[in-house]
C-alpha cells in the first residue's frame, strides 16, 4: 500500500508554484519512517489565518509557522485500510521569515516543517527543545527529524536560487 497526502492552499492565497512538490516529499518522508496506509492533509496558508488557529487552539494569539492536527481516524475504503494521521498547517510568510532567520533556504526550511509536523501527527513531541545551530537534539524527535533530513537532502521542493 501507499500513502495519501491531500495538498489545498487557503482560499484567499495564490497557489505557490511549488505545491505539486509537497506530496512526492511528504510520502518519501512517511516511507523513511517506515510508515504505511497513513493520510495527512496539508494546509498552506497566510499569518492571519495561522495566528486565528494558534490562538483557537494554543492559546497563542501570535501566527506561528506550523501547526498539527492529530486525528488518529482509521477508515476503509476500496484501496484498504488506512490511519488519518490528521493535518499540518504551514503559514507560508513564516515559512520565509523562519529561512532568513536560520540563515537557510526555503527548501530546507520547507521540508523541516513538514516532517516536523508529521512526527507530531505520529505521536511524538520534543516539549521546549528546538533545533540549535552546531548542538545535537536531546530529544528522540528532533534527533529523529535530522536523521531524515539529511536522508531527503537531495529532495527539492522550492526551487533553491543558485549564487551567482
Amino acid at each position: 500500500m501507499a500513502n495519501r497526502i491531500l495538498v489545498s492552499v487557503e482560499e484567499a492565497m495564490a497557489e505557490p508554484s511549488w505545491i505539486c512538490k509537497v506530496e512526492p516529499f511528504l510520502k518519501k518522508s512517511l516511507s523513511a519512517l517506515g510508515l504505511d496506509g497513513r493520510e495527512i492533509s496539508v494546509l498552506f496558508c497566510g499569518d492571519d489565518f495561522i495566528k486565528t488557529l494558534n490562538s483557537e487552539y494554543r492559546n497563542v494569539p501570535a501566527p506561528t509557522d506550523v501547526l498539527s492536527f492529530e486525528s488518529g481516524e482509521k477508515y476503509s475504503d476500496d484501496e484498504g485500510e488506512w490511519l488519518n494521521m490528521g493535518d499540518i498547517v504551514i503559514s507560508v510568510p513564516m515559512l520565509c521569515q523562519n529561512a532568513r532567520n536560520f540563515s537557510t533556504d526555503e527548501n530546507a526550511e520547507l521540508k523541516r516543517l513538514l516532517l516536523h509536523g508529521a512526527l507530531h501527527l505520529n505521536g511524538m513531541d520534543h516539549g521546549d527543545e528546538h533545533i540549535e545551530a552546531g548542538k545535537t537534539p536531546e530529544c528522540e524527535m528532533l534527533r529523529l527529524q535530522e536523521k531524515i533530513l539529511l536522508e531527503l537532502e537531495e529532495e527539492e521542493i522550492v526551487p533553491v536560487k543558485s549564487a551567482s
